[in-house]
């Protein structure tokens, strides 16, 4: 079964994360939210979640793919993690695909992972993205697709970037049928 690692700290955009949780999961994917700690975390808008496991107990496995929720402070909490940054970099070296959404492809910038790509980001956090990495071309488009990196803008694109995240693991004729199912 395909399997998709979600790592979310406080303040956590909760539309971006449970949006994409959702759909991958209608999509029979095996996802997992995966807390800093392994406890609940309230979310940007005072949303309690709670997490399925501790980042550190779950970050060796054989991932598919790894997925970055936005909202502050929860992106500066991923990228300052060293388990989120060892699973971004493993994955990456595994050719696997890495996708973010909102503030938090500033992570993907600062761990030097979207060196040479397309990329797109909250737009207030367009010129962190463009110092962390220079070398990226920054995309005012809803979402982003560039070899094994997947970027998005922000809550108002969670749903397009889900379906997005569904075909590439599971292809267009499921992202398809997930879209007429939640009549998108």
């Amino acid at each position: 079964m395909t399997s998709v690692l979600v790592p979310f700290a406080t303040g956590v955009e909760e539309v971006e994360m449970i949006a994409v949780v959702d759909l991958l999961r209608r999509a029979d994917v095996d996802v997992c939210m995966a807390s800093l700690d392994g406890g609940s975390v309230t979310g940007r808008s005072d949303i309690i979640i709670e997490s399925d496991a501790a980042l550190a107990d779950v970050k060796d496995r054989g991932w598919d793919m790894v997925v970055l929720p936005g909202g502050l402070p929860n992106a500066h909490l991923l990228r300052d993690d060293a388990n989120v940054k060892a699973v971004v970099e493993r994955l990456r070296s595994e050719h696997k695909s890495i996708a973010a959404i909102c503030a938090a492809p500033t992570a993907l910038a600062a761990y030097g992972i979207t060196k040479g790509k397309r990329v797109t980001s909250y737009p207030s956090c367009q010129p962190e993205m463009e110092a962390l990495q220079p070398s990226s071309v920054y995309v005012d488009e809803a979402v982003v697709e560039d070899d094994f990196l997947i970027t998005s803008r922000g809550p108002g694109t969670a749903i397009i970037f889900a379906l997005r995240l569904i075909a590439r693991l599971c292809g267009e004729p499921k992202s398809s049928e997930i879209r007429e199912s939640i009549v998108a």
